[in-house]
């Protein structure tokens, strides 16, 4: 740490630059129009030096934080020493701008003080369309960027606090959502232009050069902690393997293939091996990666720090170019969301064998992302939007949680009176799946349904979701996770959907897509989870009688556990291992889909 700066002082000063971050975050929060911005909150905030370092960062999605260091020393390379008081700069382009995928609108203003450049505020916030082939920006069937929609290089929103129209006019012709588009970023604009105030009030606290040495003490302090973290961890090399499912009707696995390797107090992160990228638009550009690598090593440290760019001097990341990691431009990446999960789950799976009682079985893969489009009779359109969240895996202490974000993610699930408000369709279920997760002495989280009925003549259904054919893995003797399916129901028939469309779905009046979520690993074999437990899950209705019995071979009877029958049972399914299939066959029942010809691929991934 710096000699010149004392601990308490240090501390306070985060705070202050944290308060700083978060009230950019309720400034949007508070002002956009869209829902996925406003009910999903899917955005992020930060706060800069005059480097260009990420000092502090909101309370909002991992997926995006690791990024801002990309973004910022594109900002920098572009336009450094040329800067002016009152300049917002906009920019989305993965290839020419340190993006990650078009929907991901970087809105960031210089901070100066007496005509010195002090810091940067910035936001980063998903929008709803962008244009391009597919409603949302994110059709997996995208297969190189040009199809995505609007490419936005490095360009001054605001040149000395005046507002380049033309840029404005622009984004605004290429969206199917012009209203809730421009709301959203007229509200990074101010929560810019309040974050500046903020920062401004800051830094006169100080004083410039204080101020800057602060900066460098923070990052110093981030770095000292995590390096000490680190090197309590064993020195080795831990690897592990997951997979996306793949797109379309017949998709072939997709490999992640990650090392992670500990030398005294550094850990590399390396990529090798995991797959070219694909001909669809779930590449993820390399912001994402280094970002979903930050974040898994935050998460198997499991340590408080300050949420600034120093630690990651700890961390290094390797990516093959052209790999779907770090893919050769013009490579399609508006639906790279699904990759970051998948990400994180790999990552969490190698941690598992460095710090086993920290690390969960696979969470559900992520948010699953439905675009429902159309126009009305009024040829006003209409788009139903925001992910779908979650359940984690089961760990050594606890159950899965369920009902809430990925970890990954840290966003929320839409309330349906707002979609149903708002939006011409009819929330048909939203439920809890009954006999879904993976079982484990410590389950998985189970999975969610929800179901949306189209109330207009027709629209256009895309979905981007994961983790069917290769379930959420267990750890610990626990068993993977329930699949996913995406069925629609029309005129008293059923059509399952594929994982990934490679194509936008048809939808007509009356029609209801329903998405069954996967749910998360258990941890542990089922046959030694505590009796008591299982009676709660069944009288909560997440089990029923049967599958307590031929799974978990717990026997209720008259809402009471049978000790007696219970040990019997116990006993028998111990010795025969056929039993660890009766999930699966009680999970579609429950679902009342048959999938009798389906099968999943249970793949060894260590």
């Amino acid at each position: 740490m710096t000699s010149n700066v004392d601990p308490i002082t240090l501390e306070v000063f985060q705070n202050a630059l944290a308060s700083i971050a978060d009230e950019l975050a309720l400034v949007i929060m508070r002002s956009a129009y869209s829902n996925i911005v406003r009910d999903s909150m899917d955005y992020s905030t930060a706060v800069c030096d005059h480097k260009g370092l990420t000092i502090a960062q909101g309370l909002t999605t991992p997926v995006h934080l690791g990024s801002f260091p990309h973004a910022m020393r594109s900002l920098i390379e572009a336009y450094e020493g040329k800067m002016s008081p009152g300049d917002i700069f906009i920019f989305n382009d993965p290839y020419e701008a340190g993006g990650m995928h078009l929907p991901d609108f970087y809105v960031i203003k210089p901070v100066f003080v007496q005509d010195r450049l002090e810091g940067y505020v910035a936001t980063l916030a998903h929008q709803i369309d962008v244009g391009g082939i597919a409603p949302g920006g994110m059709g997996v069937f995208s297969q190189e960027i040009f199809q995505e929609g609007l490419r936005i290089p490095i360009l001054k929103l605001f040149d000395k606090g005046h507002a380049n129209e033309a840029i404005f006019s622009l984004i605004k012709i290429n969206t199917r959502m012009p209203d809730s588009l421009m709301g959203d970023l007229r509200a990074q604009v101010s929560a810019c232009t309040t974050g500046d105030k903020g920062m401004i009030s800051l830094v006169n606290k100080y004083g410039g050069d204080s101020f800057r040495e602060h900066c460098e003490a923070l990052h110093d302090y981030a770095e000292k902690i995590i390096r000490k973290q680190i090197a309590e961890l064993p020195d080795g090399r831990y690897a592990y393997e997951d997979y996306l499912d793949g797109v379309g009707e017949n998709p072939e696995p997709i490999k992640f293939c990650v090392s992670v390797n500990i030398t005294g107090n550094h850990v590399e992160i390396d990529w090798t091996g995991t797959s070219p990228q694909v001909k669809a638009a779930i590449n993820g550009p390399l912001p994402t990666t280094h970002a979903m690598s930050y974040l898994g090593v935050r998460c198997a440290i499991a340590t408080q720090m300050p949420n600034c760019e120093g630690y990651m001097r700890a961390i290094s990341v390797m990516a093959p170019k052209g790999s779907i990691v770090n893919p050769f431009e013009p490579a399609a990446c508006g639906a790279r969301g699904i990759i970051c999960f998948r990400m994180f789950d790999t990552l969490l799976g190698a941690f598992s064998q460095v710090v086993p009682d920290r690390i969960p079985a696979a969470n559900e893969g992520g948010s699953t992302a439905p675009h429902i489009a159309g126009r009305d009779i009024h040829n006003k359109p209409f788009m139903v939007s925001g992910g779908l969240m979650g359940c984690w895996g089961g760990n050594e202490s606890c159950d899965g949680m369920e009902g809430i974000s990925n970890p990954a993610a840290n966003l929320g699930n839409t309330p349906i009176e707002l979609l149903e408000s708002r939006q011409p369709i009819e929330i048909t279920k939203y439920a809890f799946i009954t006999n879904s997760g993976g079982p484990g002495s410590q389950r998985g989280g189970v999975a969610l349904v929800r179901g949306y009925r189209l109330l207009e003549e027709a629209a256009e259904l895309v979905v981007r979701s994961d983790r069917r054919s290769v379930p959420p893995y267990g750890l610990g003797d626990g068993f993977p996770g329930t699949p996913s399916w995406n069925v629609i129901y029309s005129d008293g028939n059923q059509k399952l959907l594929p994982a990934c469309p490679m194509e936008a779905v048809p939808m007509k009046k009356g029609d209801e897509f329903v998405h069954y979520q996967a749910g998360a690993g258990g941890y542990g074999d089922p046959l030694n989870r505590d009796p008591k437990k299982v009676l709660r899950d069944t009288m909560n209705e997440l089990f029923s009688l049967d599958y307590a019995a031929e799974v978990y071979g717990v026997i209720i009877e008259n809402e009471l556990v049978s000790n007696e029958e219970t040990a019997k049972k116990r006993k028998i399914l111990r010795a025969d291992k056929s039993h660890k299939g009766a999930y699966m066959r009680h999970f579609h029942k429950a679902i009342g889909v048959d999938f009798s010809n389906w099968q999943p691929h249970f793949i060894n991934k260590s």
